[in-house]
């Protein structure tokens, strides 16, 4: 059955929303263009009640498409290829923003959000912000659209609500146009993470407040009120710039947890993308703030906090456009919107330059030459330092664009990317945020106030001795050579020290409210001194050293910095012991991860029926025979650590095979104060190969007696008759015999129940063997001998289960979570106090 009118509905209120949009646009730009009071109060009522049908039009379009996401039906396509029955309901969030569509309409929902606190919580900037928001509203709400224009066959947007048969010309929606597939084609299993249930809409929600200060700018240019509009938008623009920073650095978080690269930033252009803004965004709000305090920098004021939505803008066209397809592994294909998002792109970009210009001269400017004892002066350098930093990604993240401008003048676009990212980008970020740290150490001495040299030795001299003997001791326990690295240590502990002073001295005369920006340069540096330690220090301590080659056809680095760990048997990692433990599943309803022994695969991938009991702790939580919901794509390899220290400890490094990607790998990290152990598997023996076991060996052994099957210890514990056999049908005169034979397996034994079956009446025997796929044992009861009390055990013996993982070792980098943490608080401090002089000033009838 196909569901038209959830669909249908979800269209019409794309189509509302748009036009909404637009029409909320006009209303407010007429209501701010008016100079009578009466006309702009009602374009104004207008504008807002419109702007309310725009919301409702979006939450529902929201609505319209989780539900079809939530109910499985996919004969959409957008739920077809992003999700799947077998998702829990917050991957199905996952799968909403996973496509384009969704993640538009994600940007749009924020935006929603904020228009409406804006209608709250602004008066006089209501009108000509709104208008902006709008406008903004009505270019995204397009890019859902997915209407074509009769006669010029121009498709506007691509629509989450298209129907499969629409889309795709497979045969069967000619003969069978009500086809609905049984499922769909999944998450991406890499985004089969928590962090990507909320990863997102903090990044979307950090886009989205780029375009309240850009507002305020555009309208304080709009309507000359060049001073004013900076109040509001600076606790904007400090929170968004927080939100982004977070959402940036969730997404790095994410990359650690779940990618196997063995990082957190890879220099990616998709990256890059958003960090070039971020910088941006930071130095805008230093230059706001000197403007509030000096009434300097005004027009950098302007160029950043527009060139901040502007580049979120560009960054959306490079990720989005297809045009990175070749040099980004993370962008999107091009849904047919680059032209669409190139125009998006150019509107704002050529309206925000030309309002810019044609009100440049108006913009107020402060005759008073800065002094270089001033801390606007340092901001301003400060401010520099970071455009720099993100001039040098902008240009090299662009080089795609380049080469496509060359092309379409006839040139041609054969400029290169960098082919080792981490290093090239590096090895220039790493000098300029040195230099960024040496200034926020020294500016805040300045405290506002011109000082001379001499009052400012006095006041670096003492944290920067501290600041030298604290590198000191880290430069010999860390046993440091490296200049560039001791460099950076030195100005990261001068950054943190000379903040500190500034925070005691700050927390001592005006409490917490005014040391938003202390706290936030202490965990910037902590943040670069985890990133030095974490990066500049990582280990790989998987090192083959056997002098074995594991498989000629492996890449040299497999055989050279990864370790081969046969099931049960330990292998020696520098002073750690490891041991491979078996395959493990998650299983819903039970702690940890439960042996894959015990389950019994079923042709429902997400249903497994128990062998036998399972219990944890003293609770069982089944029985055998008991349906077990999991997901049979996950398998988790469970890695045994066993430290000289005598500490033990396990780590489940997970592979999904997936249907559409293969065998997809994530990390397990063992993280402890003073550094991370990330472990994943880099080969698996394949489950999908038919063993091949040896020939027969017999052994004639009694009850209780030990022999050797494939390098385990087993002894048959017990012999029972049954009388019951499954599969067999048992006659009167049948006696069927059960084995029970306990192999030591290092930890807890694992029986097998082979069975000899013996049909008097026909005077033959038949044997049913047990099996254990993953230590390669196969046994079977092949005769009994009552007179000598001895049994025969078949012995068949195959490869045994193994893992070849890679181990690096991650130094100090709880140092880099510790200092977002810091920097986040600090953000939040500043965020409240500059909201509260805004609030107060707006409660004076002045904002």
């Amino acid at each position: 059955m196909v569901h038209l009118l959830i669909g249908q509905l979800g269209h019409l209120a794309v189509i509302i929303a748009f036009v909404a949009g637009l029409f909320s646009f006009f209303s407010f730009f007429r209501g701010a263009s008016s100079d009578h009071p009466e006309l702009q109060q009602g374009f104004n009522k207008t504008g807002r009640v419109i702007f309310y049908i725009h919301s409702a039009a979006v939450f529902l379009v929201v609505g319209s498409l989780f539900g079809i996401i939530y109910n499985n039906y996919f004969e959409y396509h957008y739920a077809w290829s992003h999700a799947s029955s077998t998702l829990p309901v917050y991957y199905m969030v996952s799968s909403f923003w996973e496509g384009q569509e969704g993640s538009f309409l994600l940007w749009m929902f924020w935006n929603v959000i904020l228009g409406l606190i804006i209608i709250r919580t602004n008066r006089q900037w209501q009108a000509p912000v709104m208008a902006v928001f709008c406008l903004v509203q009505a270019f995204l709400t397009s890019m859902i659209m997915g209407v074509v224009i009769p006669g010029i066959d121009l498709k506007i947007g691509s629509s989450p609500f298209m129907l499969l048969r629409d889309v795709m010309d497979a045969p069967i929606f000619a003969t069978n146009p009500d086809f609905v597939p049984e499922d769909g084609t999944g998450l991406n299993p890499l985004l089969q993470n928590y962090w990507m249930v909320i990863h997102p809409p903090v990044l979307f929600l950090g886009f989205a407040t780029t375009l309240v200060p850009f507002a305020f700018a555009i309208a304080g240019l709009w309507k000359k009120r060049f001073r004013e509009w900076v109040r509001p938008a600076l606790p904007w623009s400090i929170f968004s710039s927080a939100v982004l920073g977070l959402g940036i650095l969730m997404g790095a978080y994410w990359a650690y947890e779940t990618l196997n690269f063995g990082g957190y930033w890879s220099w990616d252009p998709v990256e890059n993308a958003v960090y070039i803004p971020w910088l941006i965004q930071v130095a805008g709000i230093h230059t706001m703030i000197t403007f509030r305090k000096s009434g300097s920098a005004l027009k950098a004021s302007v160029i950043f906090v527009t060139g901040t939505f502007i580049l979120i803008l560009y960054s959306t066209f490079l990720t989005r456009s297809g045009i990175l397809g070749e040099s980004s592994v993370h962008s999107f294909t091009d849904l047919g919107l680059s032209g669409q998002l190139l125009i998006y792109l150019l509107t704002f970009f050529i309206g925000t330059v030309a309002l810019s210009i044609v009100r440049w001269k108006g913009l107020p400017t402060t005759a008073e030459e800065v002094s270089t004892y001033s801390r606007e002066f340092w901001i301003f350098i400060g401010a520099a330092v970071l455009c720099l930093m993100s001039f040098q990604v902008f240009v090299f993240t662009s080089i795609p664009v380049f080469n496509a401008i060359a092309e379409m003048f006839g040139g041609n676009g054969n400029l290169a990317p960098p082919s080792d990212p981490e290093i090239f980008y590096t090895q220039w970020q790493m000098w300029l945020a040195i230099f960024l740290l040496l200034l926020s150490g020294t500016g805040q001495f300045f405290w506002w106030k011109k000082i001379g040299g001499k009052e400012l030795r006095e006041a670096i001299i003492p944290p920067a001795i501290i600041s030298l003997l604290v590198a000191s001791i880290i430069l010999i326990v860390q046993k440091m050579q490296d200049p560039a690295y001791i460099i950076l240590v030195t100005a990261g502990v001068y950054s943190i020290v000379s903040n500190a002073t500034i925070l005691f001295r700050v927390l001592k005369t005006s409490g917490l409210r005014l040391s938003g920006g202390s706290i936030a340069h202490i965990g910037v540096g902590l943040m670069l001194l985890g990133i030095l330690f974490s990066s500049g220090y990582s280990n790989v301590i998987s090192l083959n050293n056997t002098g074995l080659l594991y498989d000629r056809e492996f890449p040299d680095e497999i055989n050279k910095e990864n370790l081969l760990l046969w099931l049960n048997q330990s292998a020696i990692m520098g002073q750690d012991t490891l041991s491979y433990r078996g395959q493990y599943r998650d299983v819903d309803g039970v702690p940890g991860y439960v042996p894959n022994e015990k389950l019994i695969p079923t042709r429902d991938p997400m249903v497994a029926i128990a062998k036998e009991a399972y219990s944890r702790d003293g609770k069982q939580y089944f029985s055998k025979g008991d349906s077990i919901s999991y997901n049979s794509e996950n398998t988790y390899y469970r890695v045994n650590y066993a430290t000289a220290s005598g500490r033990s400890f396990d780590l489940y490094p997970r592979v999904q095979d997936n249907p559409s990607m293969g065998f997809v790998v994530s990390p397990d990290i063992h993280r402890a104060f003073d550094k991370d152990l990330y472990t994943h598997v880099t080969v698996v023996s394949d489950p999908e190969d038919e063993k091949e076991w040896s020939e027969t060996e017999e052994n004639r052994v009694r009850v209780g007696e030990n022999f050797f099957v494939n390098d385990y210890v087993a002894s048959i514990n017990r012999i029972d008759r049954v009388q019951e056999v499954e599969g067999v049908d048992l006659r009167p005169d049948d006696i069927a015999i059960k084995a029970q034979i306990a192999v030591q397996t290092g930890e807890e034994d694992l029986t097998l129940e082979p069975m000899y079956v013996l049909r008097v009446n026909e005077k033959r025997a038949g044997l049913i063997s047990a099996e254990a796929p993953e230590l390669g044992v196969r046994l079977s009861l092949m005769n009994i001998e009552p007179e000598t009390e001895t049994f025969t055990v078949g012995i068949n013996t195959a490869q045994k289960d193994y893992i070849i993982l890679k181990v690096v070792e991650k130094p100090l980098i709880n140092i880099l979570w510790v200092g977002t943490i810091v920097l986040m608080f600090g953000f939040g401090i500043a965020v409240y106090r500059r909201y509260t002089e805004f609030k107060k000033m707006r409660d004076k009838g002045l904002e």
